[in-house]
Parts: C-alpha cells; sequence; structure tokens
C-alpha cells in the first residue's frame, strides 16, 4: 500500500529536481509542488498503486544538476534523462533505486565517475551513460 507520505518524498524529490534544473521550455511546468501526488504531472509514469515508476525528460533541453534525493523513488523502473545539457556528478544515491531497469543519461555534460553504488542495481537491463 502507498502512504500519502510516499507519495510526498516521490513528489518532494521530485521537486528537488524540478528546482536544481534549468528548464527553459516550460517542459516541467505542470510539475507543481502544492500537488501531493507527482502522478498527474507530465513526463512521470506511476503505476496502479501511484507509484513512481517512470521520469521521461529525455530530449528536454534541460540543464542543472540531479539531486541525491532522486534515490527516494524506490519503485523507479525508467529514468530518462539523455539528450540534455544536465551536468555534474551522477549521484550514488541512484544506486538505491534497485527496481531500475532503464538508466539513460548519455548525451549530457555529467563529471567524475560512474558511482560504484551502480553496481546495485541487479535488475538495470539498459545503462546508457
Amino acid at each position: 500500500m502507498v502512504t500519502s507520505s510516499t507519495l510526498s518524498n516521490a513528489g518532494d524529490a521530485l521537486n528537488k529536481l524540478h528546482a536544481n534544473l534549468l528548464d527553459p521550455y516550460g517542459v516541467l511546468q505542470s510539475w507543481d509542488p502544492t500537488l501531493v501526488n507527482p502522478c498527474t504531472w507530465f513526463h512521470v509514469t506511476c503505476n496502479n498503486d501511484n507509484s513512481v515508476i517512470r521520469v521521461d525528460l529525455g530530449n528536454a533541453a534541460l540543464s542543472g544538476q540531479l539531486v541525491p534525493q532522486l534515490g527516494q523513488l524506490k519503485n523507479l523502473q525508467y529514468l530518462e534523462l539523455y539528450g540534455n545539457n544536465i551536468s555534474g556528478p551522477i549521484p550514488s544515491d541512484i544506486g538505491n533505486l534497485t527496481n531500475l531497469v532503464s538508466l539513460d543519461l548519455y548525451l549530457n555534460n555529467f563529471t567524475g565517475p560512474i558511482p560504484d553504488s551502480l553496481g546495485r542495481l541487479t535488475k538495470l537491463r539498459f545503462l546508457y551513460e
């Protein structure tokens, strides 16, 4: 069962990401921090339990940095961030996303090594960096 606390954690994590990214074309304009449930936001997909399972932000002209709070999206299966201008390190907290099947980070400007914590992603089938 997904509680409103879980939804708030997901919303908080995605709002932290939103606050850390520059969005010149308003791709994230539906990401309203006053809404508890991020399942109503564009580019966010949830399962029947209202748990975030997919974030699709490929080719969105976003820049800025990823945030460690992404690691709170415990049921996330797809994180699609390809073709942006995101920079900085890949947060080691991404290694907490143990349900992740696809992590698409290519065509960005990340710096530093790929975190060792990604080795915990045993369900990961696609990694593009």
